[in-house]
């Protein structure tokens, strides 16, 4: 059940919200929806693939954590954060925090800007009435005179960077799709205990399609900043290995206990 309401610095002064990832939160999910604002941090650390959304047809960017549905790698608890990654997926650090959109003035065709909202039911925020050690835990989103706190200010960022992306994500793939650049990939291993796993469904820019466009075409993904993101994207499926090994890590430690 959510309960979205608009944020603001008297009804949720005493507001809080847990900055940490785990299990009991919802983050053992196996991906996660990620935007081109994000590729150059993404890269580093997560296999960065396409997907084509099941509602609209359109491709989505998306990163692989882990290879059941309930399964996320990156989970680590005994890190401070929860979180065994130098960078966290805008869309999971976000939290209980959303985009809204509010007009202008009280007419109907105004621009409407982006807000912040704030899911009330989510398992991370903390009421003002959560016991005193709850209250220790989390984050407060306004300072004592009412401003923004550092938290907020943070997780505002990362739903600016969500915003942006959106718009972005749909003319990038636009664009890969009029160069051919996007294949079918099929990832298939195996881990050390012997299972053989095999993932379906999934896109990767083709590098040989890639590495052969030459004049125009090369030239206009190039200034549409495009090329980089392809590029980050090739770069990014070395993470797979990686993933890979926790996955060996994970099932070797549950062999010990």
């Amino acid at each position: 059940m959510t309960k979205h309401v608009l944020l603001n610095n008297i009804d949720h002064q005493h507001t809080k919200v847990i900055h940490h990832f785990g299990v009991d939160y919802g983050d053992n999910i196996a991906s996660a929806l990620v935007f081109p604002t994000e590729f150059n941090e993404l890269q580093k650390e997560y296999p960065i693939l396409a997907r084509r959304d099941e509602a609209s047809g359109q491709f989505q960017a998306i990163v692989l954590m882990g290879f059941a549905a309930d399964e996320n790698l990156y989970l680590a608890a005994e890190q401070p954060s929860g979180w065994d990654a130098r960078y966290i997926p805008a869309t999971i650090e976000k939290g209980p925090f959303l985009i809204g959109f509010s007009r202008n003035s009280g007419q109907s065709d105004a621009a409407e800007d982006p807000v912040v909202h704030i899911d009330l039911d989510h398992p991370k925020v903390i009421s003002k009435q959560a016991s005193k050690q709850e209250s220790n835990q989390g984050q407060p989103l306004f300072l004592p005179e009412g401003g923004n706190s550092p938290y907020l200010l943070h997780i505002s960022a990362k739903l600016q960077a969500i915003h942006q992306g959106i718009a972005l994500s749909s003319v990038m793939f636009s664009a890969f799709e009029q160069l051919e650049l996007l294949e079918p990939v099929t990832i298939e291993f195996s881990l050390r205990n012997g299972d053989k796993r095999r993932l379906i469904g999934n896109y990767c820019i083709d590098q040989s399609r890639l590495a052969a466009l030459r004049g125009a075409d090369l030239e206009k993904l190039h200034q549409s900043g495009f090329l980089q993101l392809a590029h980050a994207m090739v770069s990014s499926m070395s993470n797979i290995r990686d993933l890979i090994e926790r996955k060996n890590r994970l099932l070797a430690l549950s062999t010990d206990l």
